[in-house]
């Protein structure tokens, strides 16, 4: 399974925005296995107040995503920006 991992600058520095992505790729080599959906790419979007947040906390948000997801609960789907009216 494919994952990817995307925190912006306004974050915070380079060593803040490398920590958040440590604690991802953390979550994601011990769930995704498992609890990943075969044959999807996985993104994980990294936010602000996520590197001080418990990192038992991002696994069971992370789990509790996986699940919405297989059960077909996603997100729905963003609308693009389309001309002004």
């Amino acid at each position: 399974m494919r994952f990817g991992i995307t925190v912006t600058k306004k974050i915070g520095d380079a060593v803040v925005r490398n920590r958040m992505k440590r604690r991802f790729r953390a979550l994601l080599r011990d769930l995704l296995p498992e609890h990943g959906l075969a044959g999807n790419d996985h993104v994980l979007i990294g936010r602000e107040g996520g590197v001080e947040r418990d990192f038992a906390l991002l696994r069971e948000e992370l789990l509790a995503a996986l699940s919405r997801a297989a059960a077909g609960k996603g997100d729905p789907p963003r609308r693009r920006p389309g001309p002004k009216k």
